[in-house]
C-alpha cells in the first residue's frame, strides 16, 4: 500500500474512535475505559455508588409508565452513546436494547433504568474483551431467549453469544419478530438464528483462509427445543409456524447442530 498511496506508518494501533487497544503475550485487549468515564462525566455520575446488576431482575418496563421527560434528548444521547460502548462491554446490551425501544417517549422510570446501568459502569469501568493468542480455533455458540417478557406485544428476546477459542466474537440481544406461544418454540427460534450466525462466520473463515474442520458446538438450556432439532415428528406439533419457515430454521440447525443429529 505505501508503494501505491502516500501513507505513514503510525505503529501498533493503541486508541481509536474510544476504543483502546493493548497488546501483550496473552493476546490483544479492548476496551472503552476513557469513553466510559466521559458517559459518567457528562451524566454527572463519576461519584455514584457501584451496583452489580445492570438492570433490576423481573423488570416491566413500557411506554404506560407515568411522569414523561420534559427533555428527552438527554436520555437519546445517553442511550446512543450506550450502544456504541457495546462495542466492546456484551454484559450491558441487553440492558441497552431494551432501554433503546422508549427512546420515543421515555419517562422517569426509563432515565432512572438508564441511571443503573451507569451505576454498573462505575462499578468495572476497566473491563472489556480480550482476544486471546493461545487459544484454539473453533467455534462455540451460547442461546438463551426469555419468553413473552415484553409487557406490551408479549414477544420474546432472542439472545447469544459466540466465541472463536477462548474469544469471544459476536453476541446479540434482539426482540424476535413474532410471538411464540410456548418457551420450546421460542428457544427453538433463538437456536435458529444462532445457527445462522453460526453459519456465516464458518463461511467468513473460509474467506479468510482458516479451516473449521469440527462441527460448531451449540449450547442450549431446553431440553424441548434441543429434541425438536433431532425428531422431525415434533416439527407436525407446530401448528403455529409456516412449514416453510420450520424447514428453513431446521435446515440451519441441523447444519451446525451435527452432535444433535
Amino acid at each position: 500500500m505505501h508503494n501505491q498511496f502516500k501513507i505513514k506508518d503510525l505503529g501498533n494501533l493503541k486508541y481509536f474512535l474510544g476504543l483502546e487497544i493493548s497488546r501483550s503475550e496473552k493476546g490483544i485487549h479492548l476496551s472503552q475505559r476513557k469513553y466510559t468515564l466521559e458517559i459518567l462525566e457528562d451524566a454527572g455520575m463519576l461519584g455514584c455508588k457501584p451496583i452489580n446488576t445492570p438492570m433490576e431482575l423481573n423488570h416491566k418496563l413500557s411506554h404506560l409508565a407515568a411522569d414523561p421527560l420534559i427533555d428527552i434528548t438527554g436520555y437519546r444521547r445517553l442511550v446512543g452513546r450506550l450502544i456504541y460502548l457495546s462495542i466492546t462491554r456484551l454484559d450491558i446490551t441487553y440492558s441497552v436494547n431494551i432501554l433503546s425501544q422508549f427512546m420515543d417517549c421515555p419517562s422517569q422510570i426509563h432515565q432512572q433504568a438508564a441511571h443503573l446501568v451507569l451505576r454498573y459502569l462505575k462499578g468495572s469501568i476497566g473491563q472489556g474483551l480480550l482476544y486471546s493468542s493461545k487459544s484454539a480455533p473453533f467455534l462455540r455458540a451460547f442461546s438463551d431467549s426469555n419468553w413473552a417478557a415484553c409487557p406490551e406485544t408479549r414477544r420474546s428476546t432472542t439472545g447469544f453469544y459466540i466465541f472463536l477459542g477462548d474469544s469471544l466474537i459476536s453476541w446479540k440481544s434482539k426482540k424476535q419478530t413474532t410471538i411464540s406461544r410456548s418457551s420450546a418454540e421460542t428457544e427453538y427460534r433463538a437456536l435458529a438464528n444462532t445457527s445462522c450466525e453460526i453459519i456465516w462466520l464458518k463461511n467468513l473463515l473460509q474467506d479468510f483462509n482458516t479451516s473449521h474442520p469440527r462441527p460448531a458446538l451449540l449450547y442450549c438450556n431446553n431440553q424441548a427445543a434441543i429434541h425438536l432439532t433431532k425428531n422431525s415428528m415434533f416439527l407436525k406439533e407446530q401448528s403455529t409456524l409456516s412449514w416453510t419457515v420450520i424447514l428453513l430454521e431446521r435446515k440451519c440447525l441441523l447444519e451446525s447442530l451435527h452432535q444433535y443429529t
